[in-house]
């Protein structure tokens, strides 16, 4: 490599380490009776954070949840709405003065291949970064509402949830929220900005994304597809939540055929009863479901 290029490659590198550090002012620590339990981004100078709505899943009392500063400085935390939906919470903490909100960028302007970062507190670890690009860009929803999903490969862990994805200008552009295999899953920040900004929670129904199973599972079982559905968002109450369907559940097939895309599966559980083919936790159920008693599509 000649010298101006790795002159140059130390400047981007440099201002990348820049852009990043600036980025962790606005990030914190959500925790639970003292226990990190994930992260969460500084939404609005007054005190508002976003984070993920299962950090906080079965925790009643505010007085149990805290949020913790990058200076250190721990505030308890009032639960100020929630989202199962898309999987959003926001919380509001009083701290006296005004706190480094983050910049929020456009999701929908990215693309395939484009560099994002990472940052949260995996096992604990607090203000891990990690580094990856956006490997995809899904579709979740029915027929009325749709909202992207950012995919990319940068590495999550517990502990991530809640916490920014960021392009390169440091910007937030996703919340971090699944993991599965080595793929990672974000909200799109437009779709949290909307969420955060007219107090509504999306009707997304039955949200679908198609990802590519690993290796490992195929392997172990003859009749297991390439690909599965995996929910990554549920109308509150709906038909496909009654029945005990989870975000992160993988929809292997309906019957006897293996679905290719998000909306062939929903124009199948909207004609009638189907048996949904399901696997959780790498154990694979049979769930009987029909989301036409509903009145319309998931």
């Amino acid at each position: 490599m000649a010298p101006e290029e790795i002159a140059s490659s130390e400047r981007a590198s440099a201002a990348s380490a820049e852009i990043v550090g600036r980025a962790h002012e606005s990030v914190v620590q959500v925790r639970a009776r003292g226990r990190g339990d994930g992260a969460g981004v500084i939404w609005d100078q007054k005190g508002l954070v976003l984070t993920n709505h299962h950090v906080l899943a079965g925790r009643r009392s505010a007085s149990k949840t805290s949020v913790v500063l990058l200076d250190g400085r721990e505030f308890d935390a009032e639960v100020v709405k929630r989202g199962r939906d898309l999987d959003l919470a926001l919380l509001r903490v009083e701290t006296g003065s005004a706190l480094p909100a983050a910049p929020v960028g456009d999701s929908d302007a990215l693309r395939v291949g484009q560099l994002v970062y990472a940052i949260g507190h995996p096992w604990g670890r607090v203000g891990a970064v990690t580094a990856g690009v956006v490997s995809g860009l899904g579709v979740v929803g029915g027929p009325r509402e749709r909202a992207r999903y950012v995919q990319s490969d940068v590495s999550l862990a517990p502990g991530n949830s809640g916490g920014p994805l960021l392009n390169a200008r440091g910007e937030v552009v996703g919340i971090n929220s699944m993991i599965f295999g080595r793929l990672a899953l974000s909200i799109p920040s437009n779709a949290a900005s909307a969420w955060f900004a007219n107090g509504q929670r999306p009707r997304l129904g039955v949200g679908i994304l198609l990802v590519e199973l690993p290796i490992s599972l195929r392997g172990a079982d003859a009749t297991m597809p390439e690909t599965g559905l995996m929910i990554a968002a549920l109308q509150a109450g709906g038909p496909a939540e009654r029945v005990g369907l989870l975000v992160g559940d993988v929809l292997l097939g309906t019957g006897g055929e293996t679905p290719t895309d998000p909306q062939s599966l929903l124009d199948a559980i909207a004609g009638g009863s189907v048996r949904l083919r399901v696997m959780r936790g790498g154990k694979i159920y049979f769930v009987d479901v029909g989301l036409k008693a509903s009145g319309r599509a998931a």
